[in-house]
């Protein structure tokens, strides 16, 4: 069989001026396609983040949008972690608050009933001991709870923030805006005030 030489014409077509056969070139560009395909798909997630990373310019502006919008999202999720966080906290801490305020009037009662017994004789003295036991042994369990009296004195100056002014008086011995006399006790619940104490204010 003849070799063939450079300066021979194709046989039908079947060669290209550089002596290869057609459509080979374009069956290898093919096939490496597809084994580039298989390739992709196979990665691994690390490979495909590498490539992501090696792929997306940190400075560009689509990178900036989408970092900006995903660290926005973590700290809009981190602060609603602490709201719940704290409104949980806040339900626990005050949780008995409800029942404390309705044991109030009881105290206030033992505190109205030991008030009136200056004049009450001998007789009645072991039953005003009682009163201020039992009255003692409530406190002592509500301040189990975080109840704490308010404090509010004759003579001491009046608090709009703990106190609540019921009326005016004019002593003579007190000065101007101190507290002249108690009506009611108020009482904190934890460091927060649940109810202010009633008082009446001097005028001079």
């Amino acid at each position: 069989m003849a070799k063939k030489t450079d300066t021979e014409v194709p046989i039908n077509g079947l060669y290209d001026e550089g002596g290869k056969l057609k459509g080979v070139a374009e069956d290898v560009e093919t096939e490496d396609a597809v084994e580039e395909m298989e390739t992709e798909v196979s990665l691994s997630q690390e490979e495909l983040v590498a490539l992501c990373k090696e792929s997306v310019c940190p400075g560009c502006d689509v990178y900036k949008e989408a970092e900006g919008v995903r660290l926005r999202a973590l700290a809009d999720s981190e602060n609603v972690k602490k709201r719940l966080q704290r409104e949980a906290d806040e339900m626990r801490k005050y949780a008995g608050e409800s029942i404390l305020a309705d044991l109030l009037p009881i105290l206030d009662n033992l505190d109205l009933a030991l008030a009136h017994t200056d004049n009450l004789d001998a007789a009645c003295k072991n039953f005003v001991i009682g009163v201020d036991m039992t009255r003692k042994l409530f406190l002592d369990a509500v301040k189990g709870h975080g109840l704490e009296r308010v404090e509010a004195v004759r003579g001491g100056d009046f608090n709009p923030e703990i106190h609540e002014a019921v009326g005016t008086v004019e002593d003579g011995e007190l000065s101007d805006n101190q507290i002249a006399q108690i009506v009611q006790g108020g009482y904190f619940l934890k460091g927060r005030l649940l109810r202010p104490a009633k008082v009446m204010v001097n005028k001079a």
